[in-house]
């Protein structure tokens, strides 16, 4: 998996509201980003085991994961992902309405990265946007030893 070209995020989000919010945040953000899109915990699983329909689907750098989904939950989503040795390192960002203290212990427990309770305003998308790019920072550098997800912006403070 490269992550010299565009980064592959996958986005499990059931909600057509939040669907259309991320998408767009994440075009005016700049980010070389291939967004995918599924709408629920079993599309998920099957997307990430390359199963029909999903079978010629790229392997995501990055899973964006709703809690509350149809089918099959976002901890249950969660739990196969983890348990699977083929994508257990595959980072998780868990994106919830709840802001529950037993639902984000329950999400670090099964190993999530990180828990984010999803944002409401404009100003709060985007600063979780940019914050999902300075969690990429932190990952493995790509080939050419820039850090965070590949960008079409001009940064003026880089």
């Amino acid at each position: 998996m490269s992550r010299a070209g565009r980064a592959q995020v996958l986005l499990v989000e059931d909600s057509p509201s939040d669907l259309a919010l991320l998408h767009f945040a994440f075009q005016e953000s700049g980010l070389q980003v291939d967004l995918h899109v599924v709408r629920d915990g079993e599309e998920a699983l099957r997307f990430m085991r390359r199963q029909a329909p999903f079978d010629a689907g790229p392997t995501p750098d990055l899973i964006l994961l709703d809690l509350n989904l149809p089918r099959l939950g976002g901890f249950d989503v969660l739990e196969a992902l983890k348990a699977d040795d083929r994508l257990r390192d595959i980072p998780v960002v868990v994106l919830s309405t709840s802001d529950a203290d037993a639902d984000i212990r329950r999400a670090y427990l099964l190993e999530a990265e990180s828990y984010q309770v999803k944002p409401v305003t404009y100003s709060e998308l985007l600063t979780f946007i940019t914050y999902i790019d300075r969690f990429w920072e932190t990952r493995e550098p790509h080939s050419n030893g820039t850090s965070g997800f590949p960008s079409s912006r001009k940064d003026s403070d880089a």
